[in-house]
């Protein structure tokens, strides 16, 4: 079954994977199962660091791969989506289908979890219709144990024909037994008798009518009753599929084409229509894994969860759900802030001090100060600005993220702004992936790859910039405490200047779900998708995991893109201040020119020539004014609040310069970082520039009327 090179045995979409044997032996093992079943943790325990990352071909969903070597053999471990089922209602399914069904694995292991096996029961069904190499590994045996579930997995082995294993992939439980199973169903060294699913006598008759053709057909390399199973469906991913890897188009064949028809045709005679078929053969599969799961799966107390939906009751009502999640948001971005200043403080001396050793470097060698001042003082210290600034955020932000994540709160945030966004037109999990951009945008961008229809990705990823990111927050905090919260008295400034900040993280989350509705009604016309949304069981946190995957899945990620960009704009930037026409820099002439269009949004030429150099990172907007304001030819930052509030003041800001500050810093153009990510996932140039103008055009138009409504009722 699957289609392959005949001369070596290794299947075409693992050519396209690039699927790296180190011998012509070594085994190729699908990792399958539904989301939130412990999946990574079976792989990356198993795989250990010798893993690496990339994107299907064709697609934007990441794939994961891996090898680990068990007795005499290398294996190669291929982490295909987590998914429901193999219906392929999204790319996620189509992919892991694809896989299973074309890919040629020599095993697909299937991750249940032990504390819910009949709904997991569903994708097993699904897989052994396709393929009989199969290992059904039944993971958080020790969380069901907790929870008094017993499951006698010989008498499921029984049932089923194949392997199964119970593990905690979490304290490694059970995976020698797991590798040992791979190793002999990958081998042929068992006897494998899957269980034969069957259906109604209408739906039988109807396959036997075409499943010898398709067996003609293909030769055998496709698995034929399923795929009369799929046809008869109308399944049109699935035909495409299988013409693209048998290099033909499987219904040019004409006796094939009568013989479908005249099934068709049987089953409309008997009531069958297609979505009839459909829920038929999802209802009998539901029945099916019912009737293994009471033979199997026995339960001491039938209410062991009650105590995750006691606190459910709290979490997801109307009530007390929105003040919860706002309060966890609020206590995240203090941890976040307080937790990172400290940390920012001693990595910017570092930094600086290696700043010092460069100069030191360049005079004791007598290289051109020129080369010393583009190199040193533009490059670097932009660098050293980025870094000092994103990092510590970063790796306090990401972690606590993921932190809730691994708790299952993140799917109970989705579950209270769902119907916020249903009613935007857009994707319930955009609330997640809105959540991640608090962090670092160009981290929520990559994240949209969780939600299925590309059209409500392509939303999620446009609007994600409404909610301002760890390298926005230094301005907003600034701006807040200088102009907002320094207008009362001193025992009020910080609850004051609090309030702001948050005032203006929900008006980025409601911008969020206006511009969705206003793309939905308009470039991007359709009706929200439904999805599955699990609400997966509270589970105490694995702390390890939780490190590598924040640091090295996200932080080192988006650092290192945010770097790149920066190193080139930090010598645009000296260069604009040190490039003298007529005794006045490059960025004083722009400035100059900018100034009518900023003092009609409530700033000035110098600020809107911040945000644009600022562009390969929002952290060095602040530390640019200030070297325009004081005509130097580096960036500069102020030892004090007080100094930069005088600073300002004395070039004319106000209240209002600082509020439109504010509003511009949320609602202005992405990131380079954010827009080079924008323009990968959305897959072209024309979308990254439509995230650079929407939120910009938002922001003027908002700076533009509270300025001068200011003006008109003299409050300036």
């Amino acid at each position: 079954m699957g289609l392959t090179n005949k001369s070596t045995g290794i299947s075409l979409l693992q050519t396209e994977l690039k699927i790296e044997r180190i011998t012509p032996d070594d085994k190729v093992v699908a990792l399958s199962g539904n989301p939130n079943v412990g999946k990574s943790t079976v792989f990356n325990s198993l795989t250990g660091l010798n893993q690496h990352t990339g994107n299907w071909p064709g697609k934007t969903v990441t794939n994961a791969q891996g090898r680990y070597k068990y007795k005499d053999k290398n294996f190669i471990l291929v982490d295909i989506p987590g998914t429901y089922s193999l219906m392929a209602n999204s790319a996620e399914e189509e992919i892991a289908r694809d896989f299973v069904c074309f890919g040629n694995p020599d095993a697909v292991v299937v991750v249940t979890d032990a504390t819910c096996l009949e709904r997991n029961l569903n994708l097993v069904l699904q897989t052994l219709e396709i393929t009989e190499r199969v290992v059904v590994c039944v993971n958080l045996i020790d969380e069901a144990q907790r929870k008094k579930i017993r499951i006698n997995c010989d008498k499921l082995s029984e049932i089923l024909g194949v392997p199964v294993v119970a593990t905690a992939a979490r304290i490694k439980k059970g995976l020698n037994e797991l590798m040992d199973a791979v190793y002999e169903v990958s081998g042929g060294r068992i006897p494998l008798k899957p269980i034969k699913i069957t259906y109604d006598d209408e739906i039988e008759y109807a396959v036997a009518l075409i499943q010898p053709k398709i067996q003609q057909l293909t030769e055998g390399r496709i698995n034929p009753r399923w795929v009369a199973l799929r046809l008869l469906d109308g399944d049109k991913t699935l035909l495409n599929s299988i013409n693209r890897y048998l290099g033909f188009d499987l219904m040019s064949d004409n006796e094939l084409a009568e013989l479908l028809n005249k099934a068709k045709e049987y089953l409309a005679g008997k009531g069958v229509t297609t979505d009839v078929f459909r829920d038929r053969i999802v209802t009998r599969l539901i029945k099916i894994a019912e009737e293994i799961s009471s033979m199997t799966v026995t339960f001491a107390n039938r209410q062991y969860d009650r105590f995750d939906r006691k606190i459910d009751r709290i979490l997801t009502s109307k009530v007390f759900g929105f003040p919860v999640m706002l309060a966890l948001l609020a206590v995240v971005f203090w941890i976040t802030i307080e937790g990172a200043s400290l940390p920012s403080g001693l990595l910017a001396d570092f930094l600086f001090g290696i700043e010092e050793k460069l100069s030191l470097l360049f005079i004791t060698r007598r290289w051109p100060a020129w080369l010393h001042d583009i190199l040193v003082l533009g490059m670097f210290r932009t660098l050293a600005w980025v870094v000092s600034v994103m990092l510590p955020p970063m790796a306090i932000f990401f972690p606590l993220f993921t932190l809730l994540e691994d708790l299952g709160y993140l799917p109970r945030v989705a579950f209270n702004l769902d119907n916020f966004f249903k009613k935007a037109c857009a994707h319930g999990k955009q609330a997640l992936t809105m959540c991640m951009g608090f962090g670092c945008n160009a981290a929520g961008v990559v994240g949209c790859r969780i939600i299925d229809s590309p059209r409500e990705r392509l939303i999620a990823i446009l609007t994600n910039n409404f909610v301002p990111c760890n390298g926005r927050f230094p301005t907003l905090i600034a701006m807040s405490v200088i102009f907002i919260g320094g207008v009362v008295s001193e025992n009020f400034k910080s609850l004051i200047s609090t309030l702001a900040v948050t005032a203006v993280v929900i008006l980025g989350i409601l911008m969020t779900l206006l511009v969705s509705k206003i793309l939905s009604k308009t470039v991007l016309k359709g009706f929200p998708s439904s999805f599955t949304l699990e609400l997966p069981p509270y589970r105490k946190p694995q702390v390890g995991r939780i490190l590598i995957r924040s640091v090295f899945d996200r932080t080192l990620f988006v650092l290192g893109r945010a770097v790149a960009i920066a190193a080139p704009a930090g010598i645009v930037i000296w260069l604009m201040a040190n490039i003298k026409i007529n005794d006045a820099s490059l960025l004083t002439h722009a400035a100059n020119f900018l100034d009518p269009f900023g003092k009609m949004l409530g700033m000035d030429g110098y600020i809107l020539m911040a945000f644009i150099l600022g562009l390969p990172a929002n952290e060095i907007v602040i530390p640019i004014i200030v070297m325009s304001y004081l005509s130097a030819g580096a960036m500069l930052e102020p030892s004090s609040l007080e100094d930069l509030k005088n600073l300002l003041v004395s070039n004319g800001w106000t209240w209002v310069t600082g509020l439109c500050v504010m509003l511009f810093s949320l609602m202005h153009f992405p990131c380079g970082t954010t827009l080079w990510t924008i323009k990968k996932e959305a897959g072209s140039v024309k979308w990254a520039l439509a995230a650079f103008a929407i939120p910009t055009l938002a922001g003027f138009v908002i700076c533009f009327i509270v300025a001068n409504g200011a003006r008109l009722l003299g409050l300036v």
